[in-house]
């Protein structure tokens, strides 16, 4: 195979990176293939945050002008120290935080985030999109690749993306490297309609009280109309958890060591779910021949620098620029966009759990300690500080997005 144009490729996985993969190859001028083992495309979950390189990968995909019109651009980062209830740190995120990085910093539903770019695939030529096709592993020789159903058929292309999640079959037959690692850390889950939320209480901003193991975080979604919480502990869980339901009082009883404007916050929530957090290490090698990870298949990460969705758009859009190249060997291609997206992937894993030790669950001295510190950076140090993951515009190519103009967004 001499040209990359027009290439045949199958993207096992229909989440937010399988879909950015897709339609970032089909926009290079390949034909993507989306295989989704539900029997829908749909995604779950609640509250998600966008930072500005999220948005200038969605920009080159072509989705961030309807992400925009979804989302709510909060106007401050803020972290509380959860034991005394002051202010340890703030980050403002308009005027000059926008200046710097181009973009805005923004929470969204998981389903805003999602639809947009579901939508754009259903619209794409280049795109075919089937439900129901669990894959299990991949065949691959000389010619191409084969998805290996559960059901036995086979799915051919030239190229095969695994875009499979945490627990990635994919993965599984490319590194062989089991389950994935369990943190320790559970978190609690729920979303409150704004309607029900006191208005001393409302305010445009991701706010996290950090306390001796535990910490939890409110912000709105859903164009405002509704606020997600999610509270996590240190618990030393042992056993993967996913979206199990819990009764209220277990969450209230977990966390009644919340300052009282936080508990109130707290005691809003209903419907709570829990997960017990997985991640796994930063992985050198996500290629194998004819075939590639992406996303929570290749590095995935706990959410303490809520980086994860925004790193699956960054492999999307790099996936899609270097298969734009021509290559006598198109492996090589795959080869590049790993040698691309293997260190920028490995930091951000790093940096998410550095936060959750360093920050979010310190206690004690290390808690003023932790204080003292924030507060003594400046306003241009903690834009340093974030510059590394919010800052890309190239995601490790060179950068060729340009902002969006707020106004022609709608906002």
């Amino acid at each position: 195979m001499g040209a990359t144009i027009g290439m045949d490729i199958v993207v096992v996985g229909g989440g937010i990176g399988g879909l950015a993969a897709a339609l970032s190859v089909a926009r290079a001028g390949h034909r993507a293939t989306v295989l989704e083992r539900a029997p829908s495309f749909q995604e779950l979950g609640a509250g998600i945050q966008l930072a500005p390189n999220a948005f200038h990968a969605l920009d080159a995909l072509g989705v961030g002008v309807e992400v925009r019109r979804r989302a709510v651009f909060t106007e401050e980062l803020r972290l509380m120290d959860g034991v005394s209830g002051d202010v340890a740190v703030s980050l403002p995120l308009t005027g000059a935080y926008r200046k710097r990085f181009g973009n805005p910093y923004a929470v969204v539903h998981r389903g805003d985030l999602f639809q947009p770019l579901l939508q754009a695939c259903r619209q794409h030529p280049g795109v075919d999109l089937l439900a129901d096709h669990a894959v299990v592993g991949y065949e691959q020789d000389a010619d191409g690749v084969r998805a290996v159903l559960a059901d036995g058929r086979r799915v051919a292309g030239d190229l095969l993306i695994g875009a499979d999640g945490i627990r990635s079959a994919v993965r599984g037959q490319l590194v062989g490297d089991g389950p994935p690692r369990v943190s320790g850390h559970t978190i609690y889950r729920c979303v409150v309609p704004m309607g029900e939320v006191p208005e001393d209480l409302r305010a445009n901003r991701v706010t996290l009280w950090a306390g001796p193991k535990w910490h939890f975080v409110h912000y709105p979604i859903a164009r405002g109309e509704l606020l997600n919480l999610a509270a996590t502990v240190d618990d030393g869980a042992s056993r993967a958890v996913v979206g199990d339901p819990v009764p209220t009082d277990r969450v209230r009883n977990l966390f009644h060591r919340l300052p009282p404007v936080a508990r109130r916050l707290l005691h809003l929530g209903r419907d709570w779910r829990t997960w017990v957090l997985c991640d796994r290490g930063p992985l050198d090698r996500w290629v194998d021949g004819r075939v590639a990870l992406l996303g929570d298949a290749a590095h995935p990460m706990l959410q303490y620098a809520a980086q994860g969705a925004c790193m699956a758009l960054e492999d999307a859009v790099v996936l899609g620029r270097v298969l734009g190249e021509h290559a006598s060997d198109v492996t090589a291609l795959l080869k590049r966009y790993n040698d691309v997206r293997r260190e920028r992937a490995a930091f951000a894993q790093h940096v998410s759990t550095e936060i959750g030790t360093q920050l979010y669950h310190v206690a004690g001295e290390e808690a003023r300690q932790r204080n003292e510190m924030l507060r003594g950076l400046s306003l241009p140090d903690l834009f340093d500080r974030v510059a590394p993951l919010h800052g890309s515009r190239g995601f490790g190519l060179p950068a060729t997005t340009r902002p969006v103009d707020l106004a022609d967004a709608g906002h």
